[in-house]
């Protein structure tokens, strides 16, 4: 593995991600703060603005870990300029300097579940659902998405997996307790379906260190088991009652599972979240 770039390395994800590949690997952090990690060059700039990824000039990038965006609760134009946008140009950017391989951070929040109109056409949610996003944030990672597979319809050589992230909380699971039955509220979803922050970074390792496959690939990436106290039939159900099917969760053993699929990642790149499920079952 030559050279990964790693944009949105100041934050929470990336900063740890960055600290984790660069003991073994030649790492390049972009962001617009400041990142001092042993090992890690730091490019000051914006991943969205052409004259900033201008200072990537004469590095061979192997690898794209793309994990700058807005967050949600962002404007709507912010989430589409940047988030969708943005990332058109910085992969346009990079495939013309010779790189064919991009990870990038989109979200379980793409279905729409921002919105407590959302219902799922499916439980547990396909690694596909469509967007039925109603506030920006999700239609943006959505159209994040869709950005991707133009540019690999145009440049059948590279190889882009989107990671749909769930939320990420540190290690020690900080100030965000697994669920009750409780109302539902915005995101409502996203406090239900959560990953220890070492069990996201492994996930990003994995996909940027995994055999090159020409290809687009959008993956659930979360525990197997919900961010809950109570069996997740009852917190759904109490949500959205029987608008949807929720016979998944009545079958023996489905009890805890969370409301995505999550097969195709471990498939694919022989991902679990264990650090995760480990931390609920010791509760």
């Amino acid at each position: 593995m030559g050279t990964i770039l790693v944009t949105g390395a100041s934050g929470f994800i990336g900063s740890a991600l960055c600290a984790s590949l660069s003991q073994e690997h030649e790492v390049i952090a972009m962001s617009r703060s400041r990142v001092e990690i042993p090992k890690v060059a730091w490019v000051r700039g914006s991943f969205w603005s052409f004259e900033d990824l201008r200072q990537l000039d004469g590095r061979e990038i192997d690898v794209v870990v793309h994990l700058a965006a807005v967050l949600g609760g962002a404007p709507e134009h912010e989430c589409m300029m940047i988030n969708a946008e943005g990332s058109r140009c910085m992969m346009r950017f990079l495939i013309d300097n010779g790189c064919k391989k991009f990870v990038t951070a989109s979200s379980i929040a793409a279905v729409g579940f921002q919105n407590v109109k959302f219902r799922p056409d499916q439980l547990p949610i396909p690694d596909e659902h469509p967007c039925y996003d109603r506030d920006g944030y999700g239609f943006g990672k959505y159209m994040m998405e869709e950005v991707t597979k133009y540019h690999q319809r145009q440049n059948q050589d590279i190889d882009v997996i989107n990671l749909r992230l769930s939320s990420v909380i540190p290690e020690d699971g900080g100030k965000l307790k697994p669920l009750g039955v409780r109302s539902l509220k915005q995101w409502a979803l996203g406090s239900l379906t959560v990953m220890l922050l070492p069990d996201a970074v492994r996930a990003f390792s994995l996909a940027a260190l995994s055999a090159y496959r020409p290809g687009m690939r959008i993956l659930n990436t979360t525990a197997k088991r919900a961010w809950a106290t109570a069996p997740t039939a009852d917190i759904l159900a109490n949500w959205w009652g029987d608008d949807v099917d929720l016979s998944y969760y009545r079958e023996s053993g489905n009890e805890r599972h969370n409301a995505y699929m999550v097969a195709r990642i471990k498939e694919e790149l022989g991902f679990t979240a264990d650090r995760t499920v480990e931390f609920l079952e010791n509760l």
